[in-house]
């Protein structure tokens, strides 16, 4: 059964929203990922860490500053995706003044 979760994210200068936590990971099938600013690129940085609190932590990039034009969308595949282990959790960075939309299909 597919699981589908969605989120607004609102950019500020070096704050990271958790999409998915550590130990909730059932498989990532797709990521949307839509610049809905209406005049501004949208710079995205997505990652999984394993025990981010902690600060010894593990951090894996799966797209780095990658840019969505306004108005576009970016999706990632399963294919583009890897195989998550369960004890990471799934990140997501935007730059300052970005608002983009992801919804996940799990």
């Amino acid at each position: 059964m597919a699981i589908n979760r969605f989120f607004n994210i609102t950019g500020s200068t070096g704050v990271t929203t958790e999409l998915m936590a550590p130990f909730s990971n059932s498989g990532i099938k797709s990521m949307l990922l839509a610049n809905i600013h209406a005049s501004a690129n949208a710079t995205v940085t997505i990652f999984i860490e394993d025990q981010p609190v902690a600060g010894t932590s593990n951090r894996f990039n799966i797209i780095t500053a990658i840019t969505i034009p306004t108005g576009s969308s970016l999706v990632l595949e399963e294919v583009d995706i890897p195989n998550i282990p369960s004890k990471f959790g799934v990140y997501i960075t935007v730059a300052a003044s970005d608002t983009v939309d992801v919804m996940i299909n799990v």
